[in-house]
């Protein structure tokens, strides 16, 4: 006992103050990140001393980080680079969510380079300077501070800091574990902003950068798998092998459209705002006329792909870790079972469609490892219009599905996502002299917001009508099924929507051939097994699951158990080994060819078929400076060896400087 006294009085010397100014940080520091993810002094401190509990394991977390300075000679300077970095992470977190509703998380460190290439649509040229400024001064306050901090006379000793550093750490963790135990802590985040608003920024921070993929249950077996389904369902072996398990003898197959519709909802659902006219009024006569219904989608303000990934695959991103998209992790590497290897077995042939980069989200990856055969993006597009913000118009897409119906003899599976409805939304007048005009409105960024947003809502409601009247001119079956993605990033909140929910779009099933007609609402991942089943479609493992256990008791545990054995366990529902391959997805529907090189003075031409503004001169697997004259026509703009003409190819680059495809 005296030699623990002996040495906690020699701890409290050696580092007793600092800790309390340490402890007083993290303090500081957990409060600023609160203001800055809530926008409000005033929110933050009532969550912070309203959740007292809460706020101490946050404060621990934060803390624990800090303690680390304690290895360094200047340890006020290595506080203040740590205190910068919390800050920083707050910064970005609070900017964020003024342009989109879901908080930054550590899976957001995989979109950089998405999110760079965005940067222009997002913030005004005076913000980045401003950001500039901004880098600038911390790394001159940065600087300012190595050379002003004190510096110790000797070397830390290592084996005090170590116990230091250790106890912190220890008192950390078991906080937040006794937080998770009790429930102080939530541990699974069904919705990221509720997540980050009740139980704190640097806690759900730092648990998504822990927790990724799906959980392995617990009472996992090949027993436990093939017990899901129903005797017969999956032939007398229980295990599930494409055209042999599926039911092939389908009545009708019409070719069947996807048609996700960015940021799309109805935007007189929101209480404080009032219109001049109707924004969508045809969809909503579609509402009325067709199958439709609530579709509750995991995303909202933001995660497009998300939506997406749940639709094709039936499966629920709420197993996956809070803010994980599969798209980055498991799909790069990786094939799943979806729609697109599911329609294979009927004979369809899947196209996905895209009017924005191709690389974004690695879809020009991902959607090989979903068995896309060909995947049109926005490099593939030519006579798009944009935005005043930059993005393309959805207009454009009715060709677009067209040219991929007729593309084949037989049917097709097309999975089409739009962009026109993309934020950031100007808080600032943008149009002129708008068809919808916001005549009630609670503040002037909130009228000009809403009007912008209404107007792109209007614009692709005019596309799905020019879409619905193409097709119901076309001569073979036909069934769109629309839906908007998630909300707009509008700070909207739950009671402010009519429909009291931050998660709920509207889903038409359109057809030209007379289907019976059914109001029903949905999960994103039970619509494609819904639509499969009006249809009298019944293939691939989660189409089944979802069409024969939706009222299974034990529904959402076998679905979450099922995409693990699928996607990242033994594959026991495949009897040991995914019968699924990367397919060699073909980039754009129409072949871009190269008929000859012409020279004409000093410069040289590429003459051909299907060039678009992205369509770059390449030698070597490199791009050359190139211009873009039409569709038939490329410039090479700088100097080559004249025998290396024969050797130029056309390469379709994307905006990071990306190869896509090059002919052959």
């Amino acid at each position: 006992m005296d030699r623990f006294k002996e040495f906690w009085q020699k701890f409290r010397r050696f580092s007793g103050r600092y800790i309390v100014m340490l402890v007083i940080g993290a303090i500081g520091l957990d409060i600023i990140i609160e203001v800055l993810a809530r926008h409000s002094l005033i929110q933050s401190l009532v969550f912070v001393f309203g959740h007292p509990l809460v706020a101490i394991c946050n404060i621990s977390l934060i803390f624990a980080v800090l303690s680390l300075s304690l290895l360094f000679k200047k340890r006020v300077f290595a506080a203040s680079i740590i205190s910068l970095i919390w800050l920083l992470l707050g910064i970005i977190n609070g900017v964020i969510l003024m342009n989109r509703m879901t908080p930054f998380t550590t899976k957001d460190l995989d979109n950089l380079k998405d999110g760079w290439s965005l940067i222009s649509n997002y913030f005004s040229i005076k913000t980045l300077i401003f950001v500039i400024v901004g880098v600038l001064a911390a790394a001159a306050l940065g600087w300012f501070l190595h050379k002003k901090s004190p510096r110790m006379s000797q070397n830390p000793n290592y084996k005090k800091v170590a116990c230091a550093i250790a106890i912190s750490i220890a008192m950390s963790f078991a906080l937040i574990q006794g937080g998770m135990r009790t429930g102080v802590l939530d541990t699974f985040f069904y919705s990221l902003p509720s997540a980050y608003a009740e139980n704190g920024v640097p806690y759900c921070f730092v648990i998504t950068a822990v927790e990724s993929g799906v959980d392995k249950p617990r009472d996992y077996s090949d027993k436990s798998i093939t017990s899901i389904f129903k005797d017969g369902e999956m032939g007398k072996d229980k295990i599930y092998t494409p055209g042999k398990d599926d039911n092939k003898d389908v009545a009708s197959k019409p070719n069947i459209v996807f048609l996700q519709l960015e940021s799309y909802i109805d935007p007189t659902l929101v209480k404080s705002v009032e219109f001049n006219k109707d924004p969508m009024p045809n969809y909503r006569k579609l509402l009325k006329e067709y199958s439709s219904g609530y579709l509750t989608v995991p995303a909202c303000g933001a995660g497009t792909a998300n939506v997406e990934f749940e639709v094709m695959t039936g499966m629920s991103v709420k197993n996956f870790g809070p803010g994980e998209y599969p798209y980055k992790t498991i799909l790069k590497e990786n094939t799943v079972e979806c729609a697109p290897f599911d329609m294979k077995q009927l004979g369809y042939k899947s196209h996905a469609i895209h009017n924005h980069r191709g690389a974004f989200y690695f879809r020009n990856k991902v959607f090989a490892n979903m068995g896309f055969d060909t995947f049109t993006c926005l490099e593939y597009m030519n006579d798009v219009i944009k935005t005043p913000k930059n993005w393309a118009k959805d207009a454009i897409l009715t060709s677009q599905i067209m040219d991929a119906l007729k593309s084949t003899k037989g049917k097709d599976y097309i999975y089409t996502i739009s962009v026109q409805g993309h934020g950031r939304y100007p808080t600032e007048q943008v149009l002129d002299d708008p068809e919808i005009k916001v005549t009630n409105y609670t503040t002037e960024e909130q009228r000009w917001a809403y009007e912008y947003y209404a107007n792109q809502v209007y614009e692709m409601d005019q596309f799905v009508k020019d879409l619905t009247d193409t097709l119901s001119k076309y001569d073979e079956d036909v069934v769109l099924v629309m839906y908007g993605d998630h909300l707009p990033a509008l700070d909207m909140t739950e009671q402010e929507m009519k429909n009291g929910s931050l998660y709920q779009t509207q889903y038409i099933i359109w057809d030209n051939f007379d289907m019976p007609i059914e109001h029903k609402d949905l999960m994103a991942y039970q619509l494609n097994a819904e639509v499969m089943s009006r249809l009298g479609i019944s293939v691939g493992v989660m189409n089944k699951f979802h069409q024969d256990n939706s009222y299974s008791e034990t529904y959402l545990d076998d679905m979450k158990a099922l995409t693990y054995d699928m996607l990242y366990g033994d594959k026991y529902i495949y009897g040991g080994k995914s019968p699924f391959k990367t397919t060699n997805m073909k980039m754009g529907i129409h072949e871009i060819k190269i008929d000859e090189v012409v020279q004409i003075g000093d410069k040289l031409y590429i003459k051909g078929q299907n060039f678009t503004e992205f369509s770059k001169i390449s030698l070597n697997g490199e791009a050359l400076k190139t211009v873009y004259l039409s569709p038939t026509l490329l410039q090479l703009n700088e100097e080559v060896n004249p025998e290396d003409a024969s050797k130029m190819k056309v390469s379709q680059v994307e905006k990071n400087k990306e190869i896509l495809s090059t002919t052959e």
